[in-house]
């Protein structure tokens, strides 16, 4: 590692990422309380400030941070870096600060703005600084491909001003372009930058998968990544083929994945060598969160539970929150654990999974008390915002109990 007092060392990034990760699960547990208690704030203006800092905060910026240490920490580029780290920490702290008091306005749009094009700058950065030999690995292909979803995502929020200023905020183009930016943002950029580095340990533990395999692995999960984004349109009740369309991506995206699971049972004596237990535990949930998502989005391909998910919120947030808190940030604390940036305890984990499951499992259950039309148990919210402020501290207790790498 170069010692130099300008470089930002990669554990500094990670627990700056998770300073944002604790933020956005305060304003998670307040989102939770707002039902249970008055309290004097924009219920809107905190969920903005919720998902901004959730997604932008803690997972772009741990993804960045991961695909850095990984590809370019031996390169002397950290000046560079850290001129764009902290680009993209003006940007977070801006949407920090207004986001709360003025939801989408003004500033918080220009720090939203400036944010895009700090991403921009870190796919140029990353795409023009990885090595020749590098660009010859599958992990880079996949890695590199979710960085063009990152920037595909991007036109959905750049349409925004003209949506408004044209239709204005009624229009389904809106809600449109905010499902846009969202579907790239996590099932293209978020997901498929986890399978690279994924992709990356398998190679950097020789562990081959043959080039025919993963071809087929690489397109089947990139057209359903493609043709999924249909089943974001469904709300607004367009032809069957769009149904077709949307079901035939989520049916390819489930055919990749498990194609996947099956390669690496084959070189299941292989695999056992590379993981500590913890860490295949880790791993097995991921995967099967992956497929339990995979299998929700083929059913809301169906007319009626796509409408369902329209017309009762939670399960759309049971679902957000199962990509999120489930597969996306378990999996970050899996590369955390294995590249030994931060080695996660077993206790504030196991509270962070139990937590998470109560909350999805009490989410899921109001939304079908809703379609049901049945009432909801006596102090439900006041449930769901315990747990939430449990998935809050086991997130405080990942970051102060870590093992010293």
């Amino acid at each position: 590692m170069i010692k130099n007092k300008m470089v930002i060392s990669v554990k500094k990034q990670v627990y700056l990422a998770f300073t944002y990760f604790i933020i956005a699960a305060f304003f998670g547990v307040v989102l939770r309380l707002f039902h249970a208690i008055d309290l004097p704030i924009n219920y809107k203006f905190i969920v903005h400030t919720h998902s901004h800092i959730a997604l932008l905060g803690w997972v772009y910026l741990i993804l960045t941070t991961l695909l850095y240490h990984v590809y370019l920490s031996n390169q002397s580029i950290s000046k560079k870096h850290r001129n764009l780290f902290l680009f993209t920490q003006i940007t977070l702290i801006g949407m920090l600060v207004t986001f709360p008091f003025q939801g989408y306005a003004l500033f918080s749009i220009i720090f939203s703005t400036l944010f895009l094009i700090a991403s921009y700058l870190f796919t140029w950065f990353f795409i023009t600084h990885v090595s020749v030999s590098t660009k010859a690995s599958y992990s880079y292909k996949i890695i590199k491909s979710a960085l063009v979803y990152l920037v595909i995502s991007s036109i959905g929020p750049w349409a925004l001003g003209a949506i408004m200023t044209m239709l204005g905020p009624l229009s389904i183009w809106y809600r449109l372009a905010i499902y846009f930016y969202l579907h790239f943002l996590y099932n293209g950029w978020m997901i498929l930058a986890l399978v690279g580095l994924f992709f990356y340990i398998l190679e950097n533990k020789k562990i081959t998968i043959n080039k025919k395999t993963f071809t087929s692995f690489y397109r089947l999960i990139n057209a359903g990544v493609i043709l999924s984004f249909f089943l974001s349109i469904l709300w607004i009740e367009p032809s069957l083929l769009y149904n077709g369309l949307g079901g035939f991506g989520a049916l390819i995206q489930l055919i990749a994945i498990v194609f996947l699971i099956c390669e690496l049972r084959s070189n299941d004596q292989s695999i056992l060598n590379i993981f500590t237990d913890f860490q295949k535990m880790i791993l097995k949930t991921v995967f099967g969160l992956l497929v339990l998502k995979m299998l929700l989005q083929l059913i809301t391909a169906l007319p009626y539970f796509a409408m369902l998910a329209v017309n009762y919120l939670d399960f759309t947030i049971g679902y957000l929150h199962l990509t999120f808190l489930g597969i996306i940030s378990l999996s970050i604390f899996f590369f955390l654990d294995y590249f030994q940036i931060l080695k996660v305890t077993k206790g504030p984990y196991f509270l962070y999974i139990t937590s998470f499951a109560i909350t999805e499992l009490l989410i899921f259950y109001k939304g079908f008390a809703s379609w049901q039309k049945i009432s909801i148990i006596e102090n439900y919210y006041s449930a769901l915002a315990f747990f939430s402020a449990l998935i809050l501290i086991s997130i405080v207790l990942i970051l102060v109990l870590r093992k010293k790498a």
